[in-house]
């Protein structure tokens, strides 16, 4: 009988890792299984309580992982499944739950499926599996309508027989027919292969895409590219029946004690998200408005709002984060001047488009708001999810030379973004070596000069580095964080962010210019030094105020 309360990952602090750029122990470059295992003193010492593996399953890597060969399965490169148990044991042994990224609405190419679906040709039994559609003209040598992937470029492939396959990513990864029985059988195999090696939860990838609409007549992409409709009406996105898959799911977790529990990443209408996080659906799904918020007060207080609406309709808790592998980081995003024309996402994306040089990108800065808005999250009801190198302050590296990104979207888009390999360069452990202490070797990507200035060990040693703050935060967020009561607490300037948590347990934030005073209490954390008691700005404090 397990002793794990089953709704643990209502208020938890879960750690993403990108296995790749974690840790490596063999020195090809390449983060690994065994590499993970070996850090887990350290997300122990950090305070988290589970960590999120983003995909390790044999790949080709044309889309860092999400283009699956095997569900599976661990890729050679990382190691076995002997080395994935013995990684789940390790984590489990020190108190850390494991969650896993699962990639349902498509393989990659190479996956068994695919290849027989080549194989057996026109309207076989191989292709149902797959959306696979005859091609316009004499020969059908035109795709079967004009819509576009996600990653630039048509969204169909031809296969030379007179019939394409739909790919809503690169070509690599077509995508499944959710229509199908053995495809949604197979899945909940996999569901059960992982829970029953220890697996505690499921991040699923693109979960408003499973279900489509394929019929004739096909509409326009002018009118398909407009994706955040209400009704589920949408032929690619966020259909109503997509819900029936995960019923199912829900009760392949609800099979085991605790239930699995899993995670949308779903990208909908903030009305829609509800649904993805019902107690006979996920569970839980990504609220990125808080990714998606300017560094104002009113943008910050808007996604907060949003999010715990979505807790009081359907029981759930919501999820706070700041970064992940597809954001700039967020250092940079708040680091750089506000543009009234973009979002700071879209800022980022255009400066990295200029190799990180225009315009010039105020690094403290950028480096006291994420410490600021990491206490802002870490002081919110619901699950807060981390990015690794968050809890370092790391930047996005802006001048990764193009041959050696790997990232689809840079080659797929034809110019108009660079990619997300710049958050994903390995993380550094150490001031020195060929990697940082990421690995014996030297690192893929490769690493700047400057991140030894942000490695573990330097911060470590830091009563005031942003590692200190992540790992007092934590340990203060496990005693503090008592129940999921919230209230707003207006008072002072408009750009001041003030909410109060049960005992007493306040966060006030200080998005504008002048110091601001605090209420009367005892300071248990700040995101920076106070001015003469004050609150200065681009801070976060935590109080326990006095009655």
């Amino acid at each position: 009988m397990s002793h794990t309360p089953p709704d643990w990952w209502k208020n938890a602090v879960i750690y993403q890792i990108y296995p790749r750029s974690f840790a490596d122990t063999d020195g090809d470059g390449v983060g690994n299984i065994a590499g993970i295992t070996s850090r887990v003193p350290y997300l122990s010492r950090l305070g988290v309580d589970a960590v999120w593996l983003s995909p390790f399953y044999p790949s080709a890597l044309a889309d860092g992982g999400y283009d699956v060969d095997d569900y599976r399965d661990v890729d050679p490169r990382l190691g076995t499944l002997q080395d994935f148990d013995a990684m789940v044991e390790a984590l489990h042994g020190a108190g850390i739950k494991v969650v896993v990224d699962i990639v349902p609405n498509h393989t990659s190419d190479r996956h068994e499926w695919f290849r027989a679906a080549l194989a057996a040709g026109r309207d076989s039994r191989e292709r149902r599996r797959y959306i696979f559609r005859d091609g316009l003209g004499p020969e059908g040598e035109l795709p079967p309508n004009d819509w576009e992937s996600l990653f630039g470029g048509p969204a169909w492939e031809p296969v030379g027989d007179g019939q394409w396959y739909f790919h809503l990513f690169a070509k690599e990864q077509p995508d499944l027919n959710w229509d199908d029985d053995e495809v949604r059988d197979d899945f909940l195999r996999t569901l059960r292969f992982w829970s029953d090696r220890g697996v505690d939860g499921f991040r699923v990838d693109v979960a408003h895409g499973l279900v489509k609409d394929m019929s004739e007549p096909f509409a326009p992409w002018t009118e398909v590219a407009e994706a955040g409709r209400t009704d589920g009406s949408h032929p690619l996105w966020d259909r109503d029946a997509v819900h029936e898959v995960y019923a199912e799911w829900r009760r392949v977790f609800n099979e085991y004690d605790p239930p699995r529990f899993a995670v949308a990443e779903a990208g909908v209408h903030p009305s829609r998200r509800a649904r993805y996080a019902s107690a006979d659906g996920l569970g839980q799904a990504f609220n990125f408005e808080m990714q998606e918020a300017g560094w104002r007060s009113a943008d910050f207080h808007k996604a907060i709002d949003s999010g715990l609406q979505q807790t009081y309709q359907h029981g759930s808790t919501t999820t706070w984060l700041l970064g992940c592998h597809d954001a700039p980081r967020v250092a940079t995003r708040y680091g750089l001047p506000e543009d009234p024309e973009r979002t700071t996402m879209d800022a980022a994306r255009q400066w990295l488009l200029t190799d990180g040089t225009t315009p010039t990108l105020d690094r403290a800065l950028g480096e006291r708001r994420a410490r600021a808005a990491a206490l802002v999250t870490l002081a919110l009801p619901g699950s807060t999810y981390i990015y690794q190198g968050e809890e370092l302050g790391l930047h996005e590296v802006g001048d990764l030379p193009p041959e050696v990104l790997e990232d689809p979207i840079a080659t797929r888009s034809g110019g108009r973004e660079k990619g997300r390999d710049g958050c994903r360069v390995p993380l550094p452990w150490s001031a020195e070596g060929p990697s940082f202490g990421f690995g014996p070797g030297p690192a893929r990507p490769p690493q700047p000069s400057w991140f030894g200035h942000y490695a573990v060990s330097v911060q470590a040693e830091d009563p005031d580095s942003t590692l200190t703050l992540y790992r007092r935060a934590m340990e203060l967020r496990t005693a503090l964080n008592t129940g999921a009561d919230f209230e707003w607490i207006e008072s002072g300037p408009a750009d001041v962010l003030h909410f109060r948590r049960p005992g007493e347990w306040h966060c006030v934030t200080n998005f504008g210019t002048e110091p601001v005073v605090l209420p009367e209490g005892e300071v248990l954390l700040s995101s920076a030094p106070l001015e003469a008691g004050r609150l200065p700005q681009d801070a976060t404090a935590w109080l326990r105020v006095s009655h």
